[in-house]
């Protein structure tokens, strides 16, 4: 049933960004800016631990993920660190996801020839 709810959540929050973008005639990255504002938004009231708990991949590959991860890396390192946790909570949970794409972008631009 998890991989329904999966489907569903993740449906429902790319439809959310689809209808933005149709509806207000916005560019693809101000939706994703406020997908990562809002996914931080609802991890800060404790709303998207939920989701996850819910909904689990439905909620963590949508864009919203990323806001979600960030703050509750600050969360971690604050409560352990103390007010220098507000710059190395940032780093800690989303290191591996940034080399990750970095690294895959750089192999992607080397296998295709993009045109610029």
């Amino acid at each position: 049933m998890i991989i329904v709810y999966a489907f569903l959540v993740g449906g429902i929050i790319c439809s959310i960004g689809q209808i933005i973008m149709d509806k207000f005639k916005i560019m693809p990255i101000y939706v994703t800016c406020l997908f990562v504002f809002c996914g931080a938004l609802l991890d800060f009231f404790n709303v998207y631990d939920r989701l996850v708990d819910f909904s689990g991949a439905g909620a963590m590959l949508p864009i919203t993920s990323f806001g979600h991860t960030v703050v509750h890396g600050v969360m971690e390192e604050v409560e352990t660190l103390g007010a220098v946790g507000l710059f190395t909570g940032i780093f800690s949970n989303i290191s591996v996801g940034i080399t990750v794409s970095i690294v895959m972008a750089f192999i992607m631009g080397l296998l295709f020839k993009p045109k610029g």
